[in-house]
């Protein structure tokens, strides 16, 4: 067997095939790699664009009206029925889980019942699979109280399962936000300095920035459709500060509020806040660097070390074992 190989391998022609092989491979997929990339600014703005109409919708529907009118996306049938059968908004849903949702880019009734769907059925799945480690696969002389923490841990890692993947999405969000926001304040600030009005400057900001931060250009246009269709515009800078939840973000807003309440010139505000987003995130750049050499420590001493050793004593222990025949 190891003949054969080394045989192949020793093949001039064959390895010449191979690389020949393994570079049109490559070819071929840095050519269609393009092609097969969906378009996710394209798809999120469409969303975007959908939301402003279905906010300018439901506006006109209440003067008309007088009511509120519900034209948010639906959950799927089977999970409204069994998060309606087993009531489990009254005891599972919490304004914090809603705020939550928001920050994390999902909005309206649908994303509530989807979460209070996976919050209601997590538990049970991760009980049934260590149910069925610890009677199947399990080893017989494995001791009660060991089984009985697997079905425990099983059944808590179900009920903590989709808080932590909201944890992460909204930490990946506000990083995507926080990289993004000194930049979307340049723009913004250019924009209004150049005599476009906030709607305006803010609906130009969200096109440019969505290169950088889909979340922000998301964002910004909703924050802009909020401001030109519902009756306060104080309201849309708050529900932008809390969709987004960083504190910078806050201050923005309440610089938008004092602009628009008080008629306060924008652009400082801006240039500082601006300033402020910068140094935040250099700060950042810099704790992260800081934090380095204790992380690398323990994987230089399981990969590095042992290699080092290898390169260095494996020349010593060849001459050796030369002599020593």
């Amino acid at each position: 067997m190891m003949d054969e190989i080394y045989g192949r391998l020793s093949d001039q022609h064959f390895m010449a095939g191979l690389l020949a092989a393994i570079a049109a491979a490559a070819t071929i997929i840095t050519l269609v790699m393009p092609m097969l990339e969906s378009d996710t600014l394209g798809k999120r703005m469409k969303q975007v664009s959908s939301e402003r109409e279905r906010i300018r919708a439901r506006e006109r529907d209440k003067m008309a009206k007088g009511g509120k009118a519900n034209l948010r996306p639906e959950a799927k049938a089977f999970m409204s029925r069994i998060v309606e059968g087993f009531s489990a908004s009254k005891w599972l849903g919490t304004d914090t889980a809603k705020q939550k949702l928001a920050m994390a880019g999902f909005r309206g009734h649908g994303a509530e019942v989807t979460f209070l769907f996976f919050r209601l059925v997590a538990p049970v799945i991760g009980l049934a699979l260590a149910l069925a480690y610890v009677l199947v696969l399990a080893s017989p002389d494995m001791s009660i109280g060991f089984k009985l923490g697997i079905i425990l841990g099983g059944a808590y890692l179900g009920i903590k399962a989709p808080e932590i993947s909201l944890s992460n999405t909204i930490s990946k969000r506000q990083k995507s936000l926080r990289q993004a926001f000194p930049d979307t304040l340049d723009l913004l600030l250019i924009c209004v300095e150049a005599g476009m009005s906030l709607e305006h400057a803010g609906r130009k900001v969200a096109s440019e920035i969505g290169t950088q931060s889909i979340p922000m250009a998301e964002e910004m246009t909703l924050t802009m459709a909020e401001m030109s269709y519902l009756p306060d515009r104080r309201q849309a800078f708050e529900n932008f500060a809390g969709r987004t939840g960083l504190e910078l973000v806050k201050s923005l807003a309440t610089v938008m509020i004092q602009s628009e309440k008080y008629g306060t010139p924008l652009g400082a505000a801006l240039r500082v806040l601006s300033q402020e987003g910068r140094d935040t995130r250099m700060m950042e750049a810099e704790k992260k660097a800081a934090s380095l050499p204790p992380k690398l420590t323990v994987p230089m001493i399981l990969f590095f070390l042992p290699v080092l050793f290898v390169i260095i004593g494996t020349p010593a222990v060849l001459q050796v074992m030369a002599v020593a025949k």
